[in-house]
């Protein structure tokens, strides 16, 4: 998996966690508040999509993984 490959994954993560422990009729609720994170993840990937900078990618670089495909 590549970089993209990873943001998406991981964004998709935070997304589906937040809204289980946000949303009152989720059997995981805990707070109304998660829902701001997931607003925030919202909002980076859009600036993601114009300005190609996430800083959940500086951090996956610097781990190592690939910014394309080889082969």
């Amino acid at each position: 998996m590549i970089v993209t490959d990873w943001i998406h994954a991981i964004a998709g993560l935070f997304i589906l966690v937040s809204l289980a422990l946000g949303v009152e009729v989720s059997p995981f609720f805990h707070s109304s508040y998660w829902l701001f994170f997931t607003a925030f993840v919202g909002l980076n990937l859009f600036q993601f999509g114009f300005s190609k900078f996430c800083p959940i990618a500086l951090i996956l670089k610097r781990l190592g993984v690939p910014e394309n495909r080889q082969g």
